[in-house]
C-alpha cells in the first residue's frame, strides 16, 4: 500500500496538495494526530476493499502531539508492505507572511506567539526540521501558482509509484530569486545572452531560433557536453542511495532565454536514457512586458 504522509510549513500548499491528492485517487485524511498513524495504516491494509493509495497530513497543528511524529513514521518504515514516503511543502518566510495577511487566517501557532508570526514561523521550521531531511519528495511553494503546484503533485503521484526517480528539471531567473527546491543548480549567465539580440529579445528558449542561437557558441556546447556526462554519472548515485526525486534547475538572468535553452536540452537527453522526467520553466511568464531574460 501506498502511503503518503504530507507535511510541512503552514501556508505552504499542504491543503493543495491533498485536495489533488483526492482527486487522482488517493484516500485521504487531514491533520490526523501522529500518535494515530499506525494505527490508521493498519486499519486501512486490513479493511475488507483493501486501499491501495492513502495521502495523511500530519502537521504543527497537532499542537504537542506533533513531538511523536518522528517515532510513528519510523515504526511506520517497518510494517511489512506498506511503501511509507513523505512529501514535505516548504516555503520562505517572506511568502508565507504574505499568504496569511491575504487570507487573514490565524497561524497555528498565533496564540502560543502573542500573534507573532515570525516567531510562530521561526519554531515550526525547527519543529519540522527532521521531516525536512527525512523528505523523499520534496516542494518548494514559493514561486509556483496554484496550478503549477498541482501540476507538480500530479506529475509525481498521478501514476503508481515505482523504484524509478522522478527527475525534474526547470528553469529560473536569478532576479526573481534562487532556486530553493533544487539538488542541483547550474548558472547559465556566463553563455552570450540571447536579450542583446532584439529580434530574439521577445522569445524564449522554447523558441528554435533562440536554443540555435544560444548553442551556436561553441562554449555553450562544451557546456552542454559536460553536463551530461555529469548527470550520467550521478544520477544512477541517486538511485542506488534511494532517492525519490532529484531536482534540476538552470538558471540566467531573467529565466526566459539561456536557462529554458538547457532545461529543454538536458530534459530531452534525460529522456533519451529512459528516466522519468519533469519538465518546468518557472519564470517563464514573468515580466514579459520587459523581456527581460
Amino acid at each position: 500500500m501506498q502511503f503518503i504522509i504530507v507535511t510541512g510549513m503552514s501556508g505552504s500548499g499542504k491543503s493543495c496538495a491533498m485536495n489533488v491528492l483526492e482527486d487522482i485517487g488517493f484516500y485521504c485524511i487531514d491533520n490526523i494526530p501522529p500518535q494515530l498513524l499506525t494505527k490508521f495504516a493498519d486499519i486501512c491494509m486490513h479493511s475488507e476493499g483493501k486501499l491501495e493509495r492513502v495521502a495523511v497530513a500530519v502537521d504543527i497543528r497537532s499542537g504537542d502531539l506533533f513531538n511523536e511524529v518522528a517515532e510513528r513514521w519510523k515504526m511506520l518504515k517497518g510494517i511489512e508492505g506498506l511503501d511509507v514516503k513523505i512529501l514535505y511543502l516548504e516555503a520562505n518566510d517572506e511568502v508565507i507572511i504574505k499568504r496569511y495577511k491575504e487570507t487573514r487566517r490565524k497561524h497555528p501557532l498565533n496564540e502560543r506567539f502573542g500573534s507573532s508570526l515570525h516567531s510562530a514561523i521561526a519554531f515550526e521550521r525547527e519543529k519540522l526540521s527532521a521531516l525536512r531531511e527525512a523528505a523523499d519528495y520534496y516542494i518548494e511553494s514559493s514561486y509556483l501558482s496554484v496550478s503549477q503546484l498541482k501540476n507538480e503533485i500530479k506529475e509525481l503521484f498521478l501514476e503508481n509509484s515505482s523504484d524509478s526517480m522522478m527527475i525534474k528539471v526547470m528553469s529560473f531567473g536569478y532576479k526573481y530569486g534562487v532556486s530553493t527546491e533544487s539538488d542541483l543548480v547550474f548558472d547559465v549567465r556566463c553563455l552570450p545572452n540571447p536579450y542583446y539580440v532584439k529580434e530574439l529579445r521577445p522569445k524564449t528558449g522554447c523558441d528554435s531560433s533562440v536554443r540555435d542561437y544560444v548553442m551556436g557558441f561553441q562554449q555553450s556546447r562544451d557546456l552542454f557536453d559536460k553536463i551530461k556526462d555529469l548527470l550520467d554519472f550521478l544520477i544512477p548515485l541517486y538511485i542506488q542511495e534511494g532517492k525519490s526525486q532529484l531536482v534540476i534547475a538552470f538558471g540566467c538572468t531573467g529565466g526566459k532565454h539561456r536557462s529554458i535553452t538547457f532545461t529543454e536540452l538536458v530534459s530531452d537527453h534525460l529522456v533519451s536514457k529512459g528516466f522519468r522526467v519533469q519538465k518546468s520553466h518557472r519564470d517563464i511568464n514573468k515580466d514579459t512586458a520587459a523581456y527581460a531574460t
